[in-house]
């Protein structure tokens, strides 16, 4: 039954019925007053969950072609950008910028644990003559499983001054992000994770001081221009032709989340996070991250000693149709990771930790299943 399976994985995440109806609408002219009125409808609820009033741009791309705009947009080449990685997507964050020729200085924490706000704080202060350009970082690591404190990193970049560009890829409408609240200038995100959309949707949200960084930006950009975004944007329209059929999911899924409310979606992923780590450890198993910066979007879960995470991935799909996710880069042989984000219930989890459980029988690791579906009722 190659059409029934359970996909936990951060992204894509699984996609509501309602959704996936809108997607089989019929094409409108994207230059024409019907998608006008889509995109101003999609673009206000995308503000009402970034929580700012700045321009919020949509592009048809991925959640890295989003990452990419945020950088080219606002630098030049030569600029000082501190990256603060913690893990793959962090590290793909510094590519980027020195891809378009940043001097990239990078300050490294242990995969598996979220950045320390005094320490980053701290290497700001030090920056006396203000070199630092910009202050990349992730809002959920999804390839450990981490939060960072955005708030806490945010304000340290704002005393300083520096540009304070969040990744929130992963993270975002899962983990609440206070744009304006917080003072991030730029936010990066994508329509595959909690929005409950396929891939195809990048967004960009850029305040006022990002827009002031624009105006001397050097590096190259075309199809990622973000003034032309916002000059068409202005007229209901895109400067490149838009993915439609996402953008008809996206204003379906905006409207569930507004359904269940926001800080409702927020306590689902908290309670979601905290049942799979709870049945997680039930089994026996160690995690990677600390639980003092567990992601409610992403549990990622170390491999038994003496088995294989893919092993144990490949025997969970092809008997029992559950998709587990692989770890990336340095952790690819030794993780596994559930993803519990988007369109994912209680029930989803119980199942995910039911099927763990048995496998990890049949590959000859004791547990006891009933003890970790009882400990993961007990977070519901």
């Amino acid at each position: 039954m190659h059409e029934k399976q359970l996909l936990l994985i951060p992204g894509p995440t699984p996609v509501p019925p309602s959704v996936l109806r809108e997607h089989s609408r019929p094409m409108i002219n994207h230059r024409g007053p019907e998608f006008k009125a889509l995109m101003d409808e999609v673009t206000e609820g995308l503000k009402e969950i970034h929580k700012t009033e700045a321009d919020c741009l949509i592009l048809t791309t991925s959640g890295t072609g989003a990452m990419e705009a945020a950088v080219v947009n606002t630098l030049s080449p030569g600029d000082h950008v501190l990256a603060v990685v913690i893990g793959a997507f962090g590290d793909r964050f510094a590519k980027i910028a020195e891809a378009y020729g940043a001097k990239v200085e990078r300050m490294d924490f242990e995969w598996g644990k979220c950045a320390d706000v005094a320490q980053v704080a701290a290497r700001l202060q030090a920056d006396t003559d203000k070199s630092i350009k910009a202050v990349l970082f992730e809002q959920n690591e999804t390839s450990t499983g981490v939060v960072n404190d955005v708030e806490g990193i945010a304000k340290a970049v704002r005393e300083h001054g520096a540009l304070c560009i969040v990744d929130a890829v992963s993270g975002l409408v899962a983990i609440d992000l206070k744009t304006d609240e917080w003072g991030v200038d730029i936010v990066a995100s994508a329509s595959q994770k909690a929005f409950m959309t396929p891939p195809g949707l990048g967004f960009v949200t850029m305040s006022e001081r990002a827009w002031e960084a624009a105006k001397t930006a050097k590096m190259p950009k075309f199809y990622f221009d973000l003034a032309a975004a916002k000059r068409l944007a202005e007229k209901g329209q895109t400067p490149w032709t838009p993915a439609l059929p996402q953008l008809f999911g996206l204003r379906e899924g905006i409207r569930l989340i507004r359904e269940e409310g926001l800080d409702n979606v927020f306590a689902r992923h908290q309670r979601l996070g905290r049942m799979a780590r709870a049945g997680a450890r039930a089994l026996g198993l160690k995690l990677l991250a600390d639980e003092t910066c567990a992601s409610p979007a992403v549990t990622s879960i170390r491999a038994p000693e003496g088995l294989e995470a893919k092993a144990l991935r490949k025997l969970a799909l092809d008997k029992y149709g559950v998709v587990f996710a692989g770890g990336q880069g340095q952790l690819a042989d030794s993780i596994f990771r559930i993803g519990h984000l988007g369109f994912v219930s209680e029930t989803d989890v119980l199942t995910a930790i039911t099927v763990l459980g048995a496998v990890l029988q049949e590959m000859g690791v004791t547990c006891d299943t009933g003890a970790a579906l009882a400990a993961t009722q007990s977070e519901m």
